[in-house]
């Protein structure tokens, strides 16, 4: 059996000797003497368990460092609410100063600041974004530029505003990230995974009447689904008890025109459902 040069290390620091066997002796010329025999060292017999022990040591070693290795952008990625249980227990203040200093994977490198939400804590309306773009991480505000511009549109149409009034007529705004994706690429699983337990604390903290969820990734923190956008509007979903509106996101919209009037059906919907909540049984 053949042992690499790590197996040896550790066979010898384990106290084995280890034997090769000599090189092939080169025949002499018949007129040489015969050389003299020397007798050779009995090596040493390897016990089993130590030699499974050395084969074993690569992958021993690998184990071994796996848990130190950085993940993603030198930063150990999250494994969502189950890693962070913390989350669950802050206020307000104390979830801003923690989104503020978060650094639970990779985008906090390339952030200029984190994007925490806006609108009336206590809102009946929440709207879910994706992540933010160029313009919502300089400001720090979610759903500005153009996209934020037709949001802003789409809700004073029916009566809503990000900016201060009542809370039936006030939104609260957040996105399923709080860092800009490079490039505004879409955001990876485990970036998703992040963030998600800040997100369900805001659910909480605001305990919004009705969501609105814009975009396939809000949608698929929200309920879970991979499904397509078409597939799943125009339906009442639910999260934790609360209805959710799927919907198109503002940016898709600037894109395809056509499905301006689809979104307003959805806004519809949405006013339809929170107004039957008033209703008496």
């Amino acid at each position: 059996m053949t042992w690499d040069a790590r197996q040896q290390a550790m066979l010898e620091a384990m106290g084995y000797k280890l034997w090769a066997a000599p090189e092939p002796a080169v025949a002499e010329p018949e007129a040489a003497p015969a050389p003299r025999e020397v007798p050779r060292e009995v090596p040493r017999e390897i016990p089993r368990e130590a030699a499974r022990e050395a084969s074993r040591a690569p992958v021993q070693i690998a184990q071994a460092l796996a848990p130190v290795m950085p993940q993603r952008g030198g930063v150990p990625s999250a494994a969502g609410s189950a890693a962070r249980p913390e989350i669950a227990t802050l206020d307000w203040k104390q979830l801003q100063e923690s989104v503020a200093g978060c650094r639970a994977c990779g985008l906090c490198e390339g952030r200029k600041q984190t994007v925490f939400g806006v609108g009336n804590e206590q809102a009946h309306w929440m709207i879910v974004g994706e992540a933010p773009g160029e313009q919502e991480d300089r400001q720090g505000e979610p759903f500005v530029g153009t996209a934020g511009q037709l949001l802003d549109s789409m809700l004073r149409a029916i009566r809503l505003t990000r900016q201060e009034a009542a809370p039936a007529q006030q939104v609260f705004i957040a996105n399923t990230l709080k860092c800009r994706p490079p490039r505004n690429r879409n955001p990876e699983p485990d970036e998703l995974a992040a963030c998600q337990p800040y997100l369900e604390r805001q659910i909480e903290l605001v305990k919004p009447r009705i969501i609105l969820a814009l975009g396939r990734f809000a949608v698929q923190a929200l309920l879970g689904s991979n499904e397509a956008i078409g597939r799943l509007r125009g339906k009442v979903h639910s999260y934790q008890g609360i209805p959710v509106i799927v919907s198109y996101h503002p940016a898709y919209l600037l894109r395809n025109l056509g499905d301006k009037a689809r979104a307003w059906e959805d806004l519809c919907l949405a006013m339809s459902t929170l107004q039957a909540q008033a209703v008496p049984s």
